[in-house]
Parts: structure tokens; sequence; C-alpha cells
């Protein structure tokens, strides 16, 4: 069988079987093969990619490397280049917040790690490239500052509030606002009111991923959140062992309950690696989490084991520096990554259409 005839047109048309990450349609499609260069028995491409789906940037260019030299083989070089491909945010209901996905990151029982899973997440997803904000929810009890170790204060400009930009990720949190040490005694409606100000009046700038951390337990954040803004989903945060699965089940419940999608499940404090002699010690039992995601239907995005350095880092507040360590890394990495292909996968599965204007 001949090859296929190599021109510049049939390298457009073939690319669009490449769906872009974001959107699931065809990367030619949505205009976002900005430039295809023939030279004889080489193609050079220069294909534009949004941030929102940066962690998986290195697969989508090896896919379109592996089509083009799967549809030409008479190409001798394939050179694939990487843009940034600028697609803003539409603003999510009435709140004029312009965020791409929301994610909630809950558990049903407060000690599981909650908080620091949902400060990896965040700085993961930075690191990958994405534009994140970071907002804690959790106003009883946060730990967002600690782990972050900032103590700055939000200030305002105008009637908006500029939040706390640590490592370049904007952050608010009540502990930004509250004396260390003082407590927040508060009914559901001062609470409703709070993260209503926290999502509509904050200058998070445009996003491709909002990371809320979420009280621990079955409160009325979760049913303000759906209130307010459509999001994309929750993830949920706990340990191996049966005790901590059953508080996690409910968690799951919950959002299901008030139509929050729960896009994927964390094991932390999975296991210990003895520094030594490198055996595997599983202090809480082991897998609980993944089993308990597949018998519930919900995406399992990995586990993070019991680390010395992971909890040093927090308590100095350096929790983002642990994506430089080379024991607790790959395991963090996992957790963004996995809940962007994820997602991606899913609307790949269901492109949105595209949007037309009425005259």
């Amino acid at each position: 069988m001949p090859d296929a005839p190599l021109t510049e047109e049939a390298v457009r048309q073939a690319l669009d079987e490449v769906q872009d990450p974001e959107t699931g349609r065809g990367i030619a499609s949505v205009g976002q093969l900005h430039k295809v260069t023939l030279d004889h028995d080489r193609v050079a491409v220069t294909l534009g990619l949004t941030t929102f789906s940066a962690p998986l940037w290195p697969r989508t260019r090896d896919e379109v490397a592996g089509l083009l030299r799967a549809k030409f083989p008479q190409l001798a070089s394939v050179d694939v280049e990487l843009a940034v491909h600028n697609r803003p945010p539409e603003k999510l209901g009435q709140l004029g917040l312009a965020a791409k996905a929301v994610v909630a990151v809950g558990s049903g029982k407060g000690g599981v790690g909650k908080s620091t899973i949902a400060v990896m997440l965040a700085y993961g997803l930075s690191r990958a490239g994405c534009k994140v904000g970071l907002m804690d929810a959790d106003v009883y009890g946060p730990s967002i500052p600690q782990l972050l170790g900032s103590r700055e204060q939000p200030t305002m400009s105008g009637n908006r509030i500029r939040p706390v930009v640590v490592d370049g990720v904007p952050v608010m949190s009540m502990g930004f606002l509250v004396p260390a040490g003082e407590a927040v005694v508060w009914r559901g409606p001062m609470l409703h009111g709070a993260i209503t100000q926290f999502l509509r009046d904050t200058e998070w700038g445009e996003l491709d991923w909002l990371i809320i951390d979420m009280p621990p337990g079955t409160g009325d954040v979760a049913l303000s959140l759906s209130q307010l803004l459509p999001l994309t989903g929750a993830v949920v945060v706990c340990t191996p062992q049966d005790v901590a699965l059953l508080d996690a089940v409910k968690a799951i419940a919950m959002f299901r309950k008030v139509n929050i999608e729960v896009v994927g499940m964390v094991e932390n404090m999975s296991h210990f690696i003895c520094s030594e002699c490198n055996a595997r010690h599983d202090v809480f039992g082991s897998g609980g989490a993944k089993r308990k995601a597949v018998e519930l239907g919900v995406p399992f995005l990995g586990e993070v084991p019991l680390n010395v350095s992971l909890r040093i880092a927090g308590d100095e507040g350096r929790t983002p520096a642990c994506l430089d360590d080379e024991t607790s890394a790959p395991y963090l990495e996992a957790l963004s990554f996995n809940l962007v292909e994820n997602l991606v996968a899913k609307r790949k599965d269901k492109p949105p259409m595209p949007s037309l204007s009425v005259l």
C-alpha cells in the first residue's frame, strides 16, 4: 500500500484526529495547530495547548509525533514544538469567578492529611504550568497558612480582596484574617457569607483550577458551594483502615447528595518505607481506599506514603517543597496528573458543543 501523500493539508487533516485535552475536540478544528512546515521528508509542527492541561503536555506531544510517523512512514524527521494557546475561562455562576475547573478536597473526618493533599494538588498543578488558586474553606481550623509558612494578610483594592500569593499561587484563608489561637465561632449563615465573599470578592484572576480545602466531615460548606457555583467535582482523602473508610464513604455520599461529582479518591499514609532496612510497613493497612473507590465507582488518584520529610515540611511551612523530595515527589505529582487525566478523559468522551453567538 503506497504511503499517504505528504502535503501540509494532509498533515493538518491527520492531526485533527488528536483531541485538544481541554475541549475534547480536534486540535486543528479549534485552531490549535499553529504552524506546519514541510521540507521534503521532514515536518515541523507547532501545537498550541492551554495551560489547563499542562501536566499532560509531554504525552500530547508524543501522541502527535507518533500519529505523524504512523500516517506518513516516509517521514525522516518529525519535530513537534509546544506553545501556549490562550483560551480565557468563562465566569462561573453569578459570582464572577473565572475558572475552568473548581475542585473541592474533602474528607469524612479530620486528621487524614486533607489540607496537605489540597496543597500538593494545587502546587503540583502550578508546577506543571497551570494557573491555580487555593482557597481554604475550613474556617474553623484553617491549616493552609501553616502548611505554606505565610502569615501575610490579604489587602483591599477598592471593594476587592487581594489574596496572599505564595510561590506564584494566590491563596485565601480565614487563617490570614484571624489571630493565631483565636477560635471562629460562627453559625451556618455567617459561614455561608464568608465562603461567598472568598469566591466573589477575591481577585483570583483567570484560573485554570481553583482548589478548595474543605472542612472535615459532612457540614454545610458543601451545600453552600453547591448553591454558589457549578463545581467540577470533589476529591475525597482518607487513610487505609476500615474506620477511616467508613467516614470517607459518608463524605462521598454527602457530595453526591448535593450533586457534586466525586472525581477522585486519595489514600494518604498508605504505607511506610523504613530508611534503615528499606522494608515496607503497612501501618494502617494498605489499599483500602483503592478497593473502596472501585466499589463505589470513583476514580482512584493515588496513594501517598507516610514520610517524615513531608511531616517536617508541613510543620516548618514548606509543604510545596515536598515536590522536590525524591521520595515523596513521584507520589504527589501523580495526584495532580491523574486528576487532570481523568477529567480530560471525560471531556474526550463527551466534548462540549462550541458556543454560538446570537445576533
